[in-house]
């Protein structure tokens, strides 16, 4: 499949000011702080190249890099200001995805009601960006540096469903070995587990997680989701092996409404879940 090169912020929406100004800041910042860009690049998890685009205004900085960075740099709330512009204009971006995910991201944009079963990695909306970037990086056939990049750019901006109000209902159920896995590293692996508390703690989401321990588990089958678009049916998605399909069929999407009850039933509480996983977090 033949995906464009990623667009830069000012092929998307017109707002490259932003970023290119948000980036110089950035650099005065860390020059004043007397830090390389490979410096900052490891105190805020992230690589050296990143960094360099963010300052040059070809790479849009996330909101909780620009969080992490303010810190780091002792901006004073500087960078932190523009947290709220730059989702803003994430929210406003033309988000391609490739042509075999767009019914499922149209779906999802939509959703009153979003319920994700995963058991190899996090779920997308709950990845950091180094989290996604360390997935896409290791993907195999390998992909280009620039199918990376647009990738894990349409993913952060997908993450802006989080901001919506009225607020959709979101569940997951995570297996503890995603928690236990290390992707993209220790450095990662622990802003990721900070990522999962966080958004563990909004009260629009239910976050728990199936103990390695659980003798009685109704799916054997791998990941999926089930959808509640607004003022239509519950629909399903599963994605395997590169195969994805969007299940409209009401008794499929039932007999998936089912197990998802069943493995909830079966999961530790969101309470629970949360305490697994500061227990990880501190282990490393």
């Amino acid at each position: 499949m033949t995906e464009e090169r990623p667009e830069r912020p000012a092929e998307v929406d017109g707002t490259a000011h932003l970023f290119r100004a948000l980036g110089k800041q950035i650099k005065v910042l860390r020059e004043q702080a007397g830090l390389s860009q490979r410096e900052l690049g490891v105190a805020a998890h992230c690589g050296e190249d990143l960094i360099s685009a963010i300052e040059r205004g070809v790479r849009t900085p996330q909101p909780d890099f620009l969080e992490r960075v303010d810190e780091l740099l002792t901006a004073g709330g500087v960078l932190k200001a523009a947290v709220e512009d730059v989702r803003e204009a994430q929210s406003k971006a033309r988000t391609r995805h490739p042509d075999w995910f767009r019914d499922y991201a149209r779906a999802e944009a939509e959703s009153v009601g979003l319920h994700d079963y995963s058991n190899q990695a996090v779920p997308g909306l709950l990845q950091t960006e180094d989290y996604a970037r360390a997935i896409f990086t290791q993907r195999r056939p390998l992909l280009d540096e620039e199918t990376i990049e647009k990738r894990v750019a349409d993913r952060m901006a997908r993450q802006q469903i989080f901001q919506r109000w009225p607020a959709p209902t979101f569940s997951y159920v995570l297996e503890e070995a995603v928690l236990r896995r290390p992707i993209g590293g220790r450095a990662v692996h622990k802003h990721q587990l900070r990522r999962l508390l966080h958004v563990g703690r909004l009260r629009t989401v239910e976050l728990q997680v199936m103990p390695n321990d659980q003798e009685e588990h109704p799916n054997m089958d791998g990941a999926f989701i089930l959808l509640a678009p607004k003022g239509r049916q519950q629909v399903a998605y599963t994605e395997v092996q590169g195969y994805s399909r969007l299940i409209t069929d009401p008794e499929e999407v039932r007999v998936f409404a089912e197990r998802y009850g069943i493995i909830r039933a079966r999961a530790l509480t969101p309470r629970e879940s949360l305490s697994l996983i500061e227990k990880v977090l501190g282990e490393l």
